[in-house]
Protein backbone atom coordinates (compact mmCIF):
# COMPACT_ATOMS: atom_id res chain seq x y z
CA UNK A 1 0.00 0.00 0.00
CA UNK A 2 1.46 3.23 -0.67
CA UNK A 3 -0.40 6.92 -0.06
CA UNK A 4 0.99 10.12 -1.75
CA UNK A 5 -0.44 13.43 -0.98
CA UNK A 6 -1.21 16.54 -3.42
CA UNK A 7 -0.66 14.18 -5.96
CA UNK A 8 -0.92 15.10 -9.69
CA UNK A 9 -3.84 12.69 -11.34
CA UNK A 10 -3.41 14.61 -15.22
CA UNK A 11 -1.17 11.41 -16.66
CA UNK A 12 -3.34 8.99 -15.13
CA UNK A 13 -6.49 10.32 -16.98
CA UNK A 14 -7.25 9.42 -20.93
CA UNK A 15 -8.81 13.20 -21.07
CA UNK A 16 -4.70 14.14 -20.04
CA UNK A 17 -6.33 17.40 -18.71
CA UNK A 18 -4.99 19.27 -15.73
CA UNK A 19 -6.21 17.20 -12.83
CA UNK A 20 -5.19 16.51 -9.15
CA UNK A 21 -6.00 14.76 -5.64
CA UNK A 22 -5.70 15.88 -2.49
CA UNK A 23 -4.85 12.40 -1.30
CA UNK A 24 -3.52 9.45 -3.51
CA UNK A 25 -3.65 5.54 -2.32
CA UNK A 26 -3.09 2.83 -3.97
CA UNK A 27 -3.50 -1.25 -3.14
CA UNK A 28 -2.04 -4.36 -3.76
CA UNK A 29 -4.73 -6.86 -2.38
CA UNK A 30 -7.57 -7.00 0.20
CA UNK A 31 -5.67 -6.97 2.94
CA UNK A 32 -4.12 -3.85 1.59
CA UNK A 33 -7.79 -2.35 0.99
CA UNK A 34 -8.58 -3.35 4.57
CA UNK A 35 -5.95 -1.68 5.90
CA UNK A 36 -6.09 1.39 4.35
CA UNK A 37 -9.95 1.60 5.04
CA UNK A 38 -8.85 1.71 8.82
CA UNK A 39 -6.71 4.82 7.94
CA UNK A 40 -7.42 8.52 8.73
CA UNK A 41 -6.90 9.67 5.60
CA UNK A 42 -9.73 7.42 4.40
CA UNK A 43 -12.46 7.41 6.80
CA UNK A 44 -12.07 11.58 7.37
CA UNK A 45 -12.34 12.21 3.46
CA UNK A 46 -14.69 11.43 0.56
CA UNK A 47 -12.90 8.83 -1.75
CA UNK A 48 -13.12 8.32 -5.54
CA UNK A 49 -11.89 5.45 -7.23
CA UNK A 50 -10.24 5.50 -10.77
CA UNK A 51 -9.01 2.56 -13.10
CA UNK A 52 -6.81 3.86 -15.86
CA UNK A 53 -9.35 7.48 -16.11
CA UNK A 54 -10.87 6.74 -19.08
CA UNK A 55 -14.54 7.86 -17.96
CA UNK A 56 -13.25 11.06 -15.71
CA UNK A 57 -13.53 14.42 -16.21
CA UNK A 58 -11.67 16.57 -13.43
CA UNK A 59 -13.01 19.83 -13.04
CA UNK A 60 -10.95 21.01 -10.03
CA UNK A 61 -8.86 19.46 -7.20
CA UNK A 62 -10.59 16.34 -5.56
CA UNK A 63 -10.26 17.30 -1.79
CA UNK A 64 -10.86 13.76 -0.68
CA UNK A 65 -8.83 10.45 -1.29
CA UNK A 66 -8.29 8.97 -4.80
CA UNK A 67 -7.61 4.91 -4.54
CA UNK A 68 -6.22 2.67 -6.92
CA UNK A 69 -6.29 -0.76 -7.11
CA UNK A 70 -3.18 -2.64 -8.28
CA UNK A 71 -5.30 -6.32 -7.93
CA UNK A 72 -3.69 -8.79 -10.51
CA UNK A 73 -3.96 -11.82 -12.29
CA UNK A 74 -6.00 -14.17 -14.41
CA UNK A 75 -7.52 -17.24 -13.93
CA UNK A 76 -9.88 -20.06 -15.75
CA UNK A 77 -11.90 -22.62 -14.46
CA UNK A 78 -13.10 -25.01 -17.34
CA UNK A 79 -16.15 -25.96 -15.97
CA UNK A 80 -17.25 -28.25 -19.25
CA UNK A 81 -16.64 -28.79 -23.16
CA UNK A 82 -18.59 -25.54 -23.65
CA UNK A 83 -18.27 -23.23 -20.75
CA UNK A 84 -15.39 -21.75 -19.17
CA UNK A 85 -15.25 -19.18 -16.09
CA UNK A 86 -12.63 -16.41 -16.49
CA UNK A 87 -11.55 -14.45 -13.03
CA UNK A 88 -9.51 -11.58 -13.39
CA UNK A 89 -7.80 -9.11 -11.27
CA UNK A 90 -9.78 -5.56 -11.06
CA UNK A 91 -6.26 -3.86 -11.50
CA UNK A 92 -5.56 -5.78 -14.94
CA UNK A 93 -6.27 -3.68 -18.03
CA UNK A 94 -9.27 -5.09 -20.32
CA UNK A 95 -7.25 -4.88 -22.89
CA UNK A 96 -4.71 -7.34 -21.49
CA UNK A 97 -7.77 -9.60 -20.66
CA UNK A 98 -9.21 -9.61 -24.24
CA UNK A 99 -5.85 -10.33 -25.10
CA UNK A 100 -5.46 -13.31 -22.43
CA UNK A 101 -8.83 -14.92 -23.59
CA UNK A 102 -7.73 -14.76 -27.58
CA UNK A 103 -4.21 -16.29 -26.78
CA UNK A 104 -5.96 -19.26 -24.16
CA UNK A 105 -8.59 -20.32 -26.66
CA UNK A 106 -11.35 -18.40 -25.24
CA UNK A 107 -14.54 -16.50 -26.78
CA UNK A 108 -16.89 -14.33 -25.92
CA UNK A 109 -15.09 -10.84 -25.33
CA UNK A 110 -13.32 -9.72 -29.22
CA UNK A 111 -15.99 -7.42 -29.97
CA UNK A 112 -14.71 -5.32 -26.61
CA UNK A 113 -11.01 -5.53 -27.87
CA UNK A 114 -9.48 -2.10 -27.26
CA UNK A 115 -11.63 -0.11 -24.68
CA UNK A 116 -9.04 1.41 -22.91
CA UNK A 117 -9.87 0.89 -19.16
CA UNK A 118 -9.68 -1.95 -16.42
CA UNK A 119 -11.10 -4.85 -15.49
CA UNK A 120 -13.04 -3.10 -12.57
CA UNK A 121 -14.80 -0.25 -14.51
CA UNK A 122 -16.53 -3.17 -16.95
CA UNK A 123 -18.57 -4.19 -13.85
CA UNK A 124 -18.91 -0.18 -12.92
CA UNK A 125 -19.74 1.12 -16.21
CA UNK A 126 -20.73 -2.43 -18.20
CA UNK A 127 -18.71 -1.79 -20.66
CA UNK A 128 -19.50 -2.45 -24.17
CA UNK A 129 -19.10 -1.91 -28.01
CA UNK A 130 -19.81 -3.40 -31.34
CA UNK A 131 -22.87 -5.27 -30.17
CA UNK A 132 -21.34 -6.63 -26.68
CA UNK A 133 -21.89 -5.85 -23.42
CA UNK A 134 -19.42 -6.86 -20.28
CA UNK A 135 -22.65 -7.21 -18.63
CA UNK A 136 -23.26 -10.64 -21.16
CA UNK A 137 -20.86 -12.24 -19.68
CA UNK A 138 -20.36 -11.01 -15.74
CA UNK A 139 -20.99 -14.69 -13.69
CA UNK A 140 -20.05 -12.72 -10.45
CA UNK A 141 -18.33 -9.32 -8.81
CA UNK A 142 -16.20 -9.83 -5.78
CA UNK A 143 -16.02 -6.53 -3.63
CA UNK A 144 -14.98 -4.71 -0.79
CA UNK A 145 -17.74 -3.04 1.50
CA UNK A 146 -16.49 -0.13 3.01
CA UNK A 147 -18.81 0.39 5.73
CA UNK A 148 -18.83 -3.54 6.66
CA UNK A 149 -15.33 -3.67 6.01
CA UNK A 150 -15.82 -7.34 4.57
CA UNK A 151 -15.91 -9.27 1.37
CA UNK A 152 -19.41 -9.75 -0.51
CA UNK A 153 -19.82 -11.51 -3.63
CA UNK A 154 -22.79 -10.21 -6.16
CA UNK A 155 -24.08 -12.35 -8.63
CA UNK A 156 -24.39 -11.21 -12.56
CA UNK A 157 -28.72 -10.36 -11.24
CA UNK A 158 -27.25 -8.53 -8.02
CA UNK A 159 -25.42 -6.32 -10.35
CA UNK A 160 -28.83 -4.62 -12.09
CA UNK A 161 -26.82 -4.20 -15.28
CA UNK A 162 -28.31 -1.65 -17.85
CA UNK A 163 -27.07 0.24 -20.66
CA UNK A 164 -23.91 1.58 -19.60
CA UNK A 165 -25.04 1.37 -16.05
CA UNK A 166 -25.35 -0.89 -12.89
CA UNK A 167 -25.82 -1.65 -8.80
CA UNK A 168 -21.92 -0.17 -9.03
CA UNK A 169 -22.75 3.43 -9.71
CA UNK A 170 -26.08 3.72 -8.47
CA UNK A 171 -26.85 2.22 -4.69
CA UNK A 172 -23.57 0.66 -4.11
CA UNK A 173 -21.87 3.64 -5.40
CA UNK A 174 -18.98 4.79 -2.63
CA UNK A 175 -19.94 1.24 -0.68
CA UNK A 176 -18.68 -1.57 -2.66
CA UNK A 177 -15.36 -1.33 -4.19
CA UNK A 178 -14.55 -3.62 -6.87
CA UNK A 179 -11.93 -6.14 -6.68
CA UNK A 180 -12.24 -9.51 -8.99
CA UNK A 181 -14.87 -9.97 -11.59
CA UNK A 182 -15.68 -13.72 -12.47
CA UNK A 183 -16.72 -13.98 -16.43
CA UNK A 184 -18.72 -16.75 -17.66
CA UNK A 185 -17.32 -17.27 -21.65
CA UNK A 186 -17.10 -20.00 -23.84
CA UNK A 187 -14.01 -22.36 -25.44
CA UNK A 188 -13.06 -21.69 -29.13
CA UNK A 189 -11.50 -19.58 -31.38
CA UNK A 190 -14.36 -18.59 -33.16
CA UNK A 191 -15.85 -14.99 -33.00
CA UNK A 192 -19.90 -15.50 -31.13
CA UNK A 193 -21.31 -12.31 -32.22
CA UNK A 194 -21.76 -10.48 -35.14
CA UNK A 195 -24.64 -8.51 -35.04
CA UNK A 196 -23.10 -5.42 -35.35
CA UNK A 197 -23.63 -4.36 -39.17
CA UNK A 198 -20.01 -3.42 -39.81
CA UNK A 199 -18.42 -7.23 -38.39
CA UNK A 200 -21.21 -9.41 -40.46
CA UNK A 201 -19.58 -7.10 -43.38
CA UNK A 202 -16.05 -8.06 -42.64
CA UNK A 203 -17.59 -11.71 -42.67
CA UNK A 204 -19.45 -11.74 -45.25
CA UNK A 205 -15.95 -10.88 -47.20
CA UNK A 206 -13.82 -13.36 -45.37
CA UNK A 207 -16.35 -16.01 -46.63
CA UNK A 208 -16.34 -17.68 -43.55
CA UNK A 209 -16.87 -16.74 -39.47
CA UNK A 210 -14.20 -14.74 -38.13
CA UNK A 211 -11.83 -16.27 -35.49
CA UNK A 212 -11.76 -14.46 -32.04
CA UNK A 213 -8.46 -12.96 -33.05
CA UNK A 214 -9.59 -11.70 -36.36
CA UNK A 215 -12.67 -10.13 -35.24
CA UNK A 216 -10.51 -8.56 -32.44
CA UNK A 217 -8.39 -6.74 -34.46
CA UNK A 218 -10.92 -5.67 -37.24
CA UNK A 219 -12.86 -4.21 -34.44
CA UNK A 220 -9.46 -2.27 -32.82
CA UNK A 221 -8.97 -1.36 -36.65
CA UNK A 222 -12.78 -0.04 -36.64
CA UNK A 223 -12.00 2.06 -33.19
CA UNK A 224 -8.96 3.52 -34.37
CA UNK A 225 -10.71 4.71 -37.75
CA UNK A 226 -13.24 6.61 -36.01
CA UNK A 227 -11.07 7.11 -32.61
CA UNK A 228 -8.52 9.79 -31.69
CA UNK A 229 -4.90 7.83 -30.68
CA UNK A 230 -4.69 7.92 -26.98
CA UNK A 231 -1.05 8.42 -27.12
CA UNK A 232 -1.43 11.45 -28.75
CA UNK A 233 -4.82 12.91 -28.31
CA UNK A 234 -6.52 12.62 -25.08
CA UNK A 235 -10.05 11.88 -24.50
CA UNK A 236 -12.81 9.89 -22.99
CA UNK A 237 -14.11 7.21 -25.55
CA UNK A 238 -17.70 8.02 -26.03
CA UNK A 239 -18.61 11.62 -24.23
CA UNK A 240 -22.42 10.79 -24.34
CA UNK A 241 -24.49 7.92 -23.38
CA UNK A 242 -27.30 7.07 -26.51
CA UNK A 243 -30.38 8.29 -25.57
CA UNK A 244 -33.39 5.94 -24.52
CA UNK A 245 -36.69 7.64 -23.73
CA UNK A 246 -39.97 6.93 -23.26
CA UNK A 247 -41.60 5.95 -26.25
CA UNK A 248 -44.59 7.46 -25.10
CA UNK A 249 -42.71 10.82 -24.84
CA UNK A 250 -41.09 9.99 -28.38
CA UNK A 251 -44.20 9.23 -30.14
CA UNK A 252 -46.29 12.33 -28.54
CA UNK A 253 -43.20 15.27 -28.24
CA UNK A 254 -40.29 14.30 -30.35
CA UNK A 255 -42.29 12.70 -33.74
CA UNK A 256 -44.48 15.54 -34.23
CA UNK A 257 -41.92 17.70 -34.57
CA UNK A 258 -41.04 16.63 -37.62
CA UNK A 259 -37.52 15.07 -37.14
CA UNK A 260 -36.90 12.33 -38.79
CA UNK A 261 -34.58 10.52 -36.45
CA UNK A 262 -33.85 6.92 -36.65
CA UNK A 263 -34.60 4.42 -33.88
CA UNK A 264 -33.24 1.45 -32.19
CA UNK A 265 -34.78 -1.39 -30.22
CA UNK A 266 -34.10 -0.84 -26.58
CA UNK A 267 -33.06 -3.24 -24.30
CA UNK A 268 -36.01 -1.79 -21.80
CA UNK A 269 -39.67 -2.39 -22.44
CA UNK A 270 -41.49 0.61 -23.28
CA UNK A 271 -38.10 2.85 -24.62
CA UNK A 272 -36.58 3.53 -28.09
CA UNK A 273 -32.95 3.41 -28.21
CA UNK A 274 -31.67 6.80 -30.63
CA UNK A 275 -27.96 7.30 -31.66
CA UNK A 276 -26.36 10.02 -29.60
CA UNK A 277 -23.85 10.84 -32.62
CA UNK A 278 -26.10 11.26 -35.22
CA UNK A 279 -28.21 13.94 -33.19
CA UNK A 280 -24.61 15.82 -32.43
CA UNK A 281 -23.72 15.42 -36.32
CA UNK A 282 -27.29 16.44 -37.51
CA UNK A 283 -26.87 19.40 -35.10
CA UNK A 284 -24.44 20.69 -36.78
CA UNK A 285 -21.77 19.80 -33.77
CA UNK A 286 -19.13 17.94 -35.67
CA UNK A 287 -15.76 19.60 -35.48
CA UNK A 288 -16.72 22.39 -32.86
CA UNK A 289 -14.64 23.95 -30.24
CA UNK A 290 -13.98 25.79 -27.35
CA UNK A 291 -10.35 26.14 -26.33
CA UNK A 292 -8.77 23.10 -26.54
CA UNK A 293 -12.02 20.64 -26.28
CA UNK A 294 -13.22 19.36 -29.49
CA UNK A 295 -16.27 17.37 -31.04
CA UNK A 296 -14.09 14.87 -32.90
CA UNK A 297 -14.72 15.03 -36.78
CA UNK A 298 -15.11 11.20 -37.11
CA UNK A 299 -16.93 10.27 -34.17
CA UNK A 300 -19.07 13.22 -32.89
CA UNK A 301 -20.00 11.05 -29.84
CA UNK A 302 -16.52 12.21 -28.35
CA UNK A 303 -14.95 15.25 -27.16
CA UNK A 304 -10.99 15.33 -27.69
CA UNK A 305 -8.27 17.44 -26.01
CA UNK A 306 -6.66 18.69 -28.85
CA UNK A 307 -4.47 21.09 -27.61
CA UNK A 308 -3.80 21.50 -24.09
CA UNK A 309 -7.64 21.41 -22.83
CA UNK A 310 -8.86 22.09 -18.98
CA UNK A 311 -11.71 20.82 -17.85
CA UNK A 312 -14.03 23.64 -17.44
CA UNK A 313 -13.45 23.83 -21.33
CA UNK A 314 -14.51 19.95 -22.08
CA UNK A 315 -17.62 21.08 -19.55
CA UNK A 316 -18.69 24.32 -21.30
CA UNK A 317 -18.30 21.96 -24.62
CA UNK A 318 -20.46 19.27 -23.72
CA UNK A 319 -22.87 21.71 -22.33
CA UNK A 320 -23.30 23.40 -25.82
CA UNK A 321 -23.87 20.23 -26.84
CA UNK A 322 -26.66 18.98 -25.10
CA UNK A 323 -28.16 22.26 -24.75
CA UNK A 324 -27.91 22.22 -29.31
CA UNK A 325 -29.60 19.04 -29.93
CA UNK A 326 -32.36 19.90 -26.71
CA UNK A 327 -33.49 23.05 -28.40
CA UNK A 328 -32.91 21.35 -31.86
CA UNK A 329 -34.12 17.69 -31.70
CA UNK A 330 -36.07 17.74 -27.66
CA UNK A 331 -33.72 14.97 -26.48
CA UNK A 332 -31.61 15.62 -23.34
CA UNK A 333 -27.76 14.01 -24.04
CA UNK A 334 -26.56 12.13 -20.68
CA UNK A 335 -22.59 12.55 -20.10
CA UNK A 336 -21.15 8.57 -20.22
CA UNK A 337 -18.49 10.78 -17.96
CA UNK A 338 -18.36 11.40 -14.51
CA UNK A 339 -17.85 15.06 -13.78
CA UNK A 340 -15.16 15.54 -10.81
CA UNK A 341 -16.17 18.86 -8.75
CA UNK A 342 -15.88 19.43 -5.44
CA UNK A 343 -17.17 22.83 -6.32
CA UNK A 344 -20.81 23.11 -5.30
CA UNK A 345 -23.06 25.79 -6.72
CA UNK A 346 -26.33 26.48 -4.78
CA UNK A 347 -29.46 28.70 -6.52
CA UNK A 348 -32.47 29.73 -4.20
CA UNK A 349 -35.43 29.27 -6.28
CA UNK A 350 -37.27 30.50 -3.56
CA UNK A 351 -36.65 32.02 -0.18
CA UNK A 352 -40.49 32.24 1.20
CA UNK A 353 -42.54 30.85 3.98
CA UNK A 354 -45.56 28.40 3.43
CA UNK A 355 -47.43 31.53 2.05
CA UNK A 356 -44.86 33.44 -0.05
CA UNK A 357 -44.13 37.11 0.26
CA UNK A 358 -46.42 38.78 -0.87
CA UNK A 359 -49.13 37.29 0.78
CA UNK A 360 -52.40 37.23 -1.18
CA UNK A 361 -54.58 40.05 0.17
CA UNK A 362 -52.06 41.91 2.30
CA UNK A 363 -51.33 45.51 2.45
CA UNK A 364 -48.18 45.24 5.11
CA UNK A 365 -44.86 47.13 4.27
CA UNK A 366 -43.07 44.26 3.14
CA UNK A 367 -45.87 43.04 0.92
CA UNK A 368 -46.00 46.11 -0.64
CA UNK A 369 -42.41 46.46 -1.66
CA UNK A 370 -41.14 47.24 -4.78
CA UNK A 371 -37.48 45.26 -4.61
CA UNK A 372 -37.15 42.10 -6.41
CA UNK A 373 -35.63 40.77 -3.66
CA UNK A 374 -38.68 40.73 -1.62
CA UNK A 375 -41.04 39.05 -4.09
CA UNK A 376 -40.26 35.55 -2.38
CA UNK A 377 -41.18 32.28 -3.64
CA UNK A 378 -42.09 29.18 -1.72
CA UNK A 379 -38.42 27.61 -0.15
CA UNK A 380 -36.77 25.03 -2.21
CA UNK A 381 -32.66 25.72 -3.61
CA UNK A 382 -30.89 23.76 -6.66
CA UNK A 383 -27.58 21.96 -5.90
CA UNK A 384 -25.31 21.58 -8.76
CA UNK A 385 -21.93 19.31 -8.16
CA UNK A 386 -20.25 16.31 -9.40
CA UNK A 387 -22.01 17.08 -12.83
CA UNK A 388 -25.54 16.52 -10.85
CA UNK A 389 -28.33 19.00 -10.54
CA UNK A 390 -30.20 17.82 -6.89
CA UNK A 391 -32.78 19.48 -5.82
CA UNK A 392 -33.99 20.15 -2.56
CA UNK A 393 -37.84 20.37 -2.39
CA UNK A 394 -40.23 20.61 -4.71
CA UNK A 395 -42.72 23.69 -3.78
CA UNK A 396 -46.04 24.18 -5.50
CA UNK A 397 -43.89 27.15 -7.45
CA UNK A 398 -41.75 24.85 -8.74
CA UNK A 399 -42.86 25.25 -12.65
CA UNK A 400 -42.23 29.35 -12.00
CA UNK A 401 -39.28 28.91 -10.57
CA UNK A 402 -38.04 25.79 -13.37
CA UNK A 403 -38.84 28.12 -16.27
CA UNK A 404 -36.93 31.35 -14.36
CA UNK A 405 -33.56 29.33 -14.18
CA UNK A 406 -33.99 27.62 -17.20
CA UNK A 407 -34.10 24.54 -15.82
CA UNK A 408 -33.53 21.41 -18.15
CA UNK A 409 -31.93 18.64 -15.65
CA UNK A 410 -32.66 17.07 -12.35
CA UNK A 411 -30.66 14.16 -11.44
CA UNK A 412 -32.26 13.70 -7.87
CA UNK A 413 -34.49 15.15 -5.31
CA UNK A 414 -34.14 15.76 -1.74
CA UNK A 415 -37.27 15.93 0.39
CA UNK A 416 -37.19 17.86 4.03
CA UNK A 417 -40.76 16.87 5.07
CA UNK A 418 -44.54 16.07 4.14
CA UNK A 419 -45.75 19.98 3.90
CA UNK A 420 -47.85 20.64 1.11
CA UNK A 421 -45.00 23.89 0.81
CA UNK A 422 -42.21 21.64 0.29
CA UNK A 423 -43.85 18.62 -2.04
CA UNK A 424 -46.86 20.47 -4.04
CA UNK A 425 -44.53 20.85 -6.43
CA UNK A 426 -43.87 17.57 -7.20
CA UNK A 427 -45.93 16.43 -10.45
CA UNK A 428 -43.73 19.29 -12.13
CA UNK A 429 -40.84 17.02 -12.51
CA UNK A 430 -42.49 15.11 -14.89
CA UNK A 431 -40.25 16.64 -17.52
CA UNK A 432 -37.15 15.03 -15.97
CA UNK A 433 -38.57 11.66 -15.85
CA UNK A 434 -38.78 10.37 -19.63
CA UNK A 435 -35.89 8.57 -19.53
CA UNK A 436 -35.86 7.26 -16.33
CA UNK A 437 -37.28 7.53 -12.53
CA UNK A 438 -36.39 10.19 -10.91
CA UNK A 439 -35.21 9.28 -7.82
CA UNK A 440 -36.91 10.64 -4.83
CA UNK A 441 -34.93 10.67 -1.29
CA UNK A 442 -36.69 11.20 1.66
CA UNK A 443 -37.93 10.15 5.07
CA UNK A 444 -40.58 7.08 5.83
CA UNK A 445 -43.45 9.65 6.95
CA UNK A 446 -42.79 11.69 3.76
CA UNK A 447 -43.00 8.86 1.34
CA UNK A 448 -45.96 7.50 2.97
CA UNK A 449 -47.64 10.39 2.32
CA UNK A 450 -46.37 10.84 -1.27
CA UNK A 451 -47.53 7.61 -2.30
CA UNK A 452 -51.21 8.73 -0.56
CA UNK A 453 -51.00 12.45 -2.48
CA UNK A 454 -49.75 11.55 -5.90
CA UNK A 455 -51.01 8.22 -5.62
CA UNK A 456 -51.08 7.78 -9.59
CA UNK A 457 -47.69 8.37 -10.19
CA UNK A 458 -47.06 5.01 -7.98
CA UNK A 459 -50.30 2.67 -9.78
CA UNK A 460 -49.48 -0.42 -11.22
CA UNK A 461 -50.38 0.24 -14.64
CA UNK A 462 -50.09 4.09 -14.85
CA UNK A 463 -51.77 6.73 -17.00
CA UNK A 464 -48.95 7.59 -19.86
CA UNK A 465 -47.40 10.66 -19.23
CA UNK A 466 -47.70 10.63 -15.52
CA UNK A 467 -44.38 11.32 -13.21
CA UNK A 468 -42.20 8.10 -13.05
CA UNK A 469 -40.58 8.50 -9.44
CA UNK A 470 -38.18 6.27 -7.78
CA UNK A 471 -38.85 6.47 -3.97
CA UNK A 472 -35.95 6.06 -1.90
CA UNK A 473 -36.34 6.17 1.66
CA UNK A 474 -33.53 6.77 4.01
CA UNK A 475 -32.53 6.42 7.52
CA UNK A 476 -31.17 9.62 9.34
CA UNK A 477 -27.35 8.24 8.07
CA UNK A 478 -24.87 9.12 5.19
CA UNK A 479 -26.36 8.08 1.48
CA UNK A 480 -24.48 8.11 -1.64
CA UNK A 481 -26.30 9.86 -5.12
CA UNK A 482 -23.88 8.61 -8.08
CA UNK A 483 -20.77 8.44 -5.27
CA UNK A 484 -21.98 11.65 -3.80
CA UNK A 485 -22.18 11.50 -0.18
CA UNK A 486 -25.02 13.09 1.55
CA UNK A 487 -25.75 13.37 5.12
CA UNK A 488 -29.16 14.06 6.54
CA UNK A 489 -29.88 16.09 9.50
CA UNK A 490 -32.68 15.62 12.04
CA UNK A 491 -34.17 19.06 13.33
CA UNK A 492 -37.25 19.36 14.86
CA UNK A 493 -40.46 21.51 13.36
CA UNK A 494 -42.18 21.99 16.60
CA UNK A 495 -43.09 17.92 17.40
CA UNK A 496 -42.39 16.60 13.78
CA UNK A 497 -38.83 14.98 12.93
CA UNK A 498 -38.28 16.49 9.68
CA UNK A 499 -34.51 15.90 7.20
CA UNK A 500 -32.40 18.80 6.43
CA UNK A 501 -28.99 17.98 4.53
CA UNK A 502 -25.33 18.28 4.46
CA UNK A 503 -23.13 18.07 0.98
CA UNK A 504 -19.79 18.38 1.60
CA UNK A 505 -19.26 21.53 2.97
CA UNK A 506 -22.62 23.12 2.48
CA UNK A 507 -25.53 22.34 4.15
CA UNK A 508 -29.57 23.45 3.92
CA UNK A 509 -31.92 23.45 7.01
CA UNK A 510 -35.52 24.74 6.85
CA UNK A 511 -38.29 24.56 9.14
CA UNK A 512 -36.26 24.23 12.13
CA UNK A 513 -37.09 24.73 16.15
CA UNK A 514 -34.61 22.86 17.46
CA UNK A 515 -31.46 20.60 17.32
CA UNK A 516 -30.32 17.83 19.03
CA UNK A 517 -26.58 18.00 20.03
CA UNK A 518 -25.48 15.05 18.19
CA UNK A 519 -27.15 16.38 15.20
CA UNK A 520 -25.67 19.97 15.42
CA UNK A 521 -22.21 17.74 15.45
CA UNK A 522 -23.28 17.44 11.31
CA UNK A 523 -23.23 20.82 11.10
CA UNK A 524 -19.63 22.31 11.61
CA UNK A 525 -17.27 23.14 9.78
CA UNK A 526 -19.23 24.57 7.21
CA UNK A 527 -18.23 26.84 4.28
CA UNK A 528 -22.13 27.48 3.87
CA UNK A 529 -25.31 26.98 6.20
CA UNK A 530 -28.45 27.44 4.69
CA UNK A 531 -31.38 28.45 7.84
CA UNK A 532 -34.56 29.05 8.36
CA UNK A 533 -35.68 32.08 10.12
CA UNK A 534 -39.35 32.97 10.14
CA UNK A 535 -39.59 36.24 11.33
CA UNK A 536 -37.92 38.95 13.55
CA UNK A 537 -39.67 38.94 17.05
CA UNK A 538 -42.48 36.99 18.12
CA UNK A 539 -41.93 33.38 19.02
CA UNK A 540 -43.14 30.76 16.95
CA UNK A 541 -43.84 27.20 18.24
CA UNK A 542 -42.51 25.51 14.84
CA UNK A 543 -39.90 28.01 13.40
CA UNK A 544 -36.72 29.61 14.30
CA UNK A 545 -36.83 33.13 14.57
CA UNK A 546 -34.35 36.15 14.40
CA UNK A 547 -32.44 35.71 17.86
CA UNK A 548 -32.86 32.39 18.16
CA UNK A 549 -31.45 31.58 14.11
CA UNK A 550 -27.88 34.09 15.35
CA UNK A 551 -27.57 32.07 18.66
CA UNK A 552 -27.58 28.70 16.90
CA UNK A 553 -25.42 30.34 13.86
CA UNK A 554 -22.85 31.94 16.47
CA UNK A 555 -22.67 28.37 17.93
CA UNK A 556 -22.15 26.38 14.76
CA UNK A 557 -20.02 29.22 13.41
CA UNK A 558 -20.04 28.42 9.90
CA UNK A 559 -18.06 30.99 7.79
CA UNK A 560 -21.20 32.03 5.74
CA UNK A 561 -24.86 31.87 6.71
CA UNK A 562 -27.98 32.14 4.73
CA UNK A 563 -31.10 32.84 5.88
CA UNK A 564 -34.17 31.65 4.17
CA UNK A 565 -37.74 30.36 4.61
CA UNK A 566 -39.22 33.90 6.06
CA UNK A 567 -42.49 35.56 6.28
CA UNK A 568 -43.14 38.85 5.59
CA UNK A 569 -43.08 39.66 9.57
CA UNK A 570 -38.91 39.49 9.54
CA UNK A 571 -39.30 42.83 7.03
CA UNK A 572 -37.87 44.00 3.57
CA UNK A 573 -34.49 42.71 2.30
CA UNK A 574 -32.67 46.08 3.54
CA UNK A 575 -34.10 46.49 6.64
CA UNK A 576 -33.26 43.08 7.93
CA UNK A 577 -29.84 42.98 5.99
CA UNK A 578 -29.02 45.96 8.03
CA UNK A 579 -29.31 43.90 11.52
CA UNK A 580 -27.53 40.83 10.33
CA UNK A 581 -23.83 40.22 11.57
CA UNK A 582 -20.72 39.97 9.50
CA UNK A 583 -20.51 36.62 7.48
CA UNK A 584 -24.99 36.17 8.00
CA UNK A 585 -27.15 37.54 5.04
CA UNK A 586 -30.86 37.16 3.99
CA UNK A 587 -30.75 35.12 1.37
CA UNK A 588 -33.41 36.15 -1.61
CA UNK A 589 -34.87 34.54 -4.69
CA UNK A 590 -32.60 33.87 -7.49
CA UNK A 591 -29.61 34.16 -5.51
CA UNK A 592 -26.44 32.08 -6.62
CA UNK A 593 -23.64 31.35 -4.07
CA UNK A 594 -20.12 28.83 -5.03
CA UNK A 595 -18.93 26.73 -2.72
CA UNK A 596 -14.74 25.38 -3.10
CA UNK A 597 -14.62 26.98 -6.75
CA UNK A 598 -10.93 26.37 -7.34
CA UNK A 599 -10.91 26.06 -10.90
Amino acid sequence: MTIEYDKDLTELTTFKVPAKAAIYAEYEDEKDLLKLSRTPEFIDNEYLHIGSGSNLLFLNKFKGIVLHSRIKGISKYIKDKETVFVMAGAGEKWTDLVEWCISNGIAGLENMAGIPGEVGASAVQNVGAYGAEAGDFIHSVVCFDVMSRKKVILKHDECRFSYRDSIFKKKANGRLIVMQVSYKLRLGTKALNLKYAPLKEFADKLGRTPSTRELAEEVVRLRDSKLPNPAEIGSAGSFFKNPEPNKYFFEQEIVPRGNDIPTYPSGEEGKVKLSGAWLIDHAGLKGTKIGGAEVWPKQPLVIANTGNATGKEVAELAKHIIDTVKVKYGIELHPEVNYIDSSIKVTFFGTGTSKGIPEIGCTCHTCMSTDPKDKRLRASVLVETHGMKILIDASPDLRQQALRHGLSQIDAVLLTHQHYDHVGGIDDVRPFCFERDLPIYTNHQTAKDLRNRVDYCFREHPYPGVPKLDLQEIECQPFLINGLKVTPIEVMHGNLPIYGYRIGDFAYVTDAKTIAESEKEKLRDLDVLVLNCLRTHTPHFAHLILPEALALIDELKPKRCYLTHACHMLGRHEEVAKLLPAGVEYAYDGEVITINDER
